[in-house]
């Protein structure tokens, strides 16, 4: 039987059985709606008691294999951690990086130089990326990407405090070796310090070369140095190998590959943890719930809640470590190419998996993003030296041809817990030709002046744009929504992907 949506407005409407607890706001024109299945997943966890006010969806919110909540979801509980509401890859995100780069300085024969090193040095998937220290590695857990800057000697302005958090997720706590590995096994280090600098194989991991093409406000734009003609660079990869690991520890969802399946026995088995018996409980609850269709949950005060907090934390802050290993390296091509330091200027890294603690309708809850942004307002950013003037910056990409958006949040925006889309999201229905094979995608690629590097999977014929929602669409949507202010439009000139 179709689910009945009331609507509450061109662009949101409501989804309320007699099941759900709290209803799903679904911030979307009825074009844009999920097909049934996304909708009977909105269904299942809005029917759980220990949610908040309501559900948050987005325009792009769509299900994925293995996940028992949709891509493009937002829900926030009072006092507890739910583990599988996320996907296990903590702090998946993007990142924009500012050049003085532009179409005057930078020719189309030095971008294909550019290019070709960049697949040298930037790889997709690969077993062995850039190998810190196991200390080094211990302590990006601990200190964000502070210590790993400095290792690296990274030149990008701004990567610490225009990053979501700062860069780590322990900005404001103090924490001790010990405290780390009571809550994530040895072995994930030793395994996570050689698997940083990888782009990544999985979905639409990206590093893009965009073209500044329309300023849409130009009060903020000028804050934010940006310029018609500018070069930027878009990048969207998560946390690895440590990232999936120290997840899936805590969830009852199934392993996709042999390989984690014994790492996880391994890491478990021999996991030198002071807090083993309570890990021991948490392994009890995890068994519970592995043919369950309710949520395995974490009371937040509790000793099992600090301890998988502290996991997902730890973990996130290789999501930051991982994009700027890759931005170095990214910096290092540009100086090899053009023969100068080209100047790098980090405008924001923001997290689309993510746990925060936020104040929303008079009250301190923990908020869960799953594949959605946060998009604060100038108010909710008034630590902040700059976007406390502009608000947060939001990055909203499409497929690999299409053009993109640098939007920033909203005081306005309560309905979606002040998050936004983070792409586009797949088409219900499909209304032009797709690509059938790489031959076809590439001269898709060429007729819309987008050049594709790598390239290597056979799935990346996915990424065609005809599978994609019309961004325009989804933006308009989210300005009615008063979700996000519109910056400046981009043009993909280069795409790096798996």
């Amino acid at each position: 039987m179709p689910y009945q949506i009331n609507s509450l407005s061109q662009n949101k409407k409501e989804l309320k059985t007699d099941k759900m607890k709290v209803p799903t706001i679904l911030h979307g024109s009825d074009e844009l709606l999920p097909n049934e299945g996304t909708l009977a997943q909105l269904e299942n966890i809005s029917s759980d008691e220990r949610l908040f006010h309501h559900v948050a969806s987005m325009s792009d919110v769509h299900s994925k294999k293995g996940r028992k909540t949709p891509t493009g979801s937002v829900i926030a509980t009072r006092n507890d951690f739910l583990p599988q509401v996320n996907d296990t890859a903590p702090n998946c995100g993007m990142r924009l990086i500012k050049t003085d780069l532009n179409q005057e300085n930078a020719s189309p024969e030095q971008l294909e130089k550019l290019f070709q090193e960049l697949v040298e040095v930037i790889p997709t998937k690969k077993y062995i990326g850039t190998a810190i220290p196991f200390r080094l590695a211990l302590d990006v857990c601990k200190q964000g990407i502070a210590p790993l800057r400095k290792h690296l000697g990274s030149r990008t302005e701004n990567e610490i405090s225009n990053a979501f958090a700062e860069g780590n997720f322990f900005r404001n706590e103090k924490v001790s070796d010990q405290d780390i590995l009571n809550a994530v096994p040895k072995l994930f280090f030793h395994i996570g310090k050689f698997r940083l600098g990888i782009l990544g194989a999985a979905g639409n991991h990206f590093l893009d070369l965009m073209k500044i093409t329309d300023i849409k406000n130009s009060a903020i734009a000028e804050k934010f140095g940006l310029k018609e003609g500018q070069y930027v660079f878009l990048m969207h990869t998560g946390s690895g190998l440590f990232g999936q690991y120290a997840s899936y520890m805590y969830t009852p969802k199934k392993k996709e590959h042999l390989s984690q399946q014994i790492i996880l026995k391994l890491g478990t088995t021999f996991f030198a943890s002071q807090l083993k018996n309570v890990y021991a409980k948490i392994a009890k609850e995890i068994e519970k719930y592995k043919n369950s269709n309710d949520f395995i949950g974490y009371k937040a005060d509790s000793a099992e809640g600090q301890m998988f907090f502290t996991a997902h934390k730890a973990s996130a802050n290789f999501g930051f470590a991982n994009r700027t290993v890759l931005n170095h390296h990214l910096d290092q091509a540009l100086e090899k190419t053009f023969g100068r330091q080209v100047k790098l200027e980090m405008l924001y890294d923001t997290t689309h998996i993510s746990i925060e603690q936020e104040n929303h309708y008079g009250s301190d809850v923990w908020v869960h993003r799953n594949g959605s942004v946060r998009a604060n307002g100038p108010k909710r950013m008034s630590g902040h030296p700059l976007f406390s003037q502009t608000g947060e910056p939001v990055f909203i990409p499409s497929s690999m041809s299409t053009p993109a958006y640098i939007a920033v949040g909203t005081d306005e925006n309560q309905s979606s817990f002040f998050s936004a889309p983070h792409g586009t999201g797949r088409r219900a229905k499909i209304f032009e030709e797709t690509a059938k094979d790489k031959d076809q995608l590439f001269k898709k690629m060429d007729a819309s002046h987008v050049k594709l590097y790598n390239a290597k999977s056979e799935g990346v014929i996915l990424q065609d744009s005809a599978y994609y929602k019309d961004i325009d669409e989804v933006v308009s949507g989210m300005e009615e929504n008063k979700m996000v202010n519109v910056v400046a439009k981009m043009q993909p000139v280069a795409v790096l992907m798996y």
